[in-house]
């Protein structure tokens, strides 16, 4: 408990500098600013995911890893909606329409190219396993997710995200979490001991972890209400500063400030002996990102223009959006044995190193950026596709009826 208290006191103290900052209104510089709201909000992040770890004792098993990525994920919610809800206050041709869809997009990248491979590393340094291997329920989370993906091309399609998009990827994700409410919470079910540092809560009474899950999450949330703007002005003042195109930043820099504690809690999960879970968890953000995320952005959008509005893409944003739909089905063709393989896991780095590496060197060529981004979107589709074929019959023999298993006893 010592520890657990040591480390909480370190969070809190790590988000005082920003609440100065906010309170008195003073900004020195946009480098620091970035550097004093982006640590609070990471600090805040592990507050809200040692909550959410807590709150595992008293969850129904199916919904666990469901919610800890939901909540662990609310600082990229703030601060992308806001980049959307500027977006609406300024009106058409605003920049703050590309850096929602900037920061929409690398955060969707980052986990399928970043956060899952990182999973299968860990597992394999840990134990020398060259594959994290997943339960047969857990093709839910790949039905859901294959079915946001392909909607994902709808959106494409339009060239715009709209209000009905939202009830179509909002409708997405409640589903998928009336579906997992009952599915088994471990792929170590006779591990009892807690992965996290929160573990130490398990020694107090219910009330007083309820209380103390409430006191975490209402700090956390405070913390990141605060900081949420600031940080996000932070980010386009320092591109801007430091003669770095603000885009990249915020497409990148950003989105691994906060979901560092989501991948943090799936890290806690692989060195518990919990690999699989560790990677669902992943899964999992990526499922509420690519529709509640993606959804919530025109509402953003609409309560700041105060008009029901749309959030176009343009050609950049669109061929950004083409990569991440492209990305993900590779990500989903590579889950259909319900394992990730090391090889797996090197391709999906690899190709997540080639697009940031050719982001940087063509950052100010907007041309070629464009070009490159429809590239890779089809070099992931072809091989995307190529892995449909060659498990196609797994697929349709196997996979599809663990869904419906699973569709059942939801």
């Amino acid at each position: 408990m010592k520890r657990f208290l040591i480390l909480v006191a370190v969070a809190v103290m790590a988000t005082l500098p920003a609440l100065l900052l906010r309170v008195t209104g003073w900004r020195p510089s946009p480098v620091l600013d970035a550097a004093a709201f982006g640590s609070a909000i990471l600090a805040a992040g592990f507050l809200l995911s040692w909550g959410a770890e807590t709150a595992e004792q008293h969850i129904a098993q199916g919904l666990i890893l469901a919610v800890v990525a939901l909540v662990t994920v609310l600082p990229e919610y703030a601060v992308d909606l806001y980049y959307a809800y500027k977006a609406g206050l300024e009106g058409p041709g605003s920049q703050y329409v590309h850096y929602a869809a900037a920061n929409m997009t690398g955060a969707n990248r980052l986990l399928v190219g970043l956060a899952w491979p990182l999973m299968v590393f860990l597992h394999w340094t840990k134990d020398r396993h060259r594959a994290v291997d997943l339960a047969p329920v857990n093709a839910v989370e790949i039905g859901f997710l294959l079915l946001a993906s392909l909607y994902a091309f709808v959106i494409l399609f339009k060239r715009s995200i709209s209000v009905m998009d939202f009830v179509v990827l909002a409708a997405i994700f409640a589903a998928y979490v009336w579906r997992v409410r009952n599915l088994q919470k471990s792929d170590n079910p006779d591990e009892a001991e807690e992965p996290g540092p929160a573990a130490a809560l398990n020694t107090l009474s219910q009330a007083q972890q309820w209380a103390a899950i409430g006191a975490l999450v209402a700090v956390a949330c405070g913390v990141i209400l605060a900081s949420a703007e600031p940080f996000a002005e932070a980010m386009v003042s320092t591109g801007r500063a430091i003669g770095l195109n603000e885009f990249l930043l915020i497409q990148w820099l950003a989105p691994l400030a906060s979901e560092a504690p989501a991948i943090s809690v799936a890290v806690l999960f692989v060195l518990a002996n919990r690999a699989g879970d560790g990677l669902i968890a992943m899964i999992s953000d990526k499922i509420n990102q690519w529709t509640l995320l993606v959804g919530m952005l025109p509402l953003a959008l609409s309560v700041g223009a105060g008009a029901m509005s749309a959030l176009p893409l343009d050609a950049r944003q669109g061929e950004e959006f083409f990569l991440t739909a492209a990305q993900s089905l590779l990500g989903i063709a590579l889950l259909l044995r319900l394992r990730l393989g090391l090889w797996s896991a090197l391709a999906l780095a690899g190709l997540f190193a080639v697009q940031v590496g050719l982001a940087f060197v063509y950052r100010n060529d907007e041309a070629r950026t464009i070009a490159t981004l429809t590239w890779l979107a089809w070099v992931y589709l072809g091989l995307a596709g190529l892995l449909f074929l060659i498990n196609g019959r797994r697929l349709v023999a196997l996979d599809l009826r663990r869904f419906r298993y699973c569709w059942r006893i939801g």
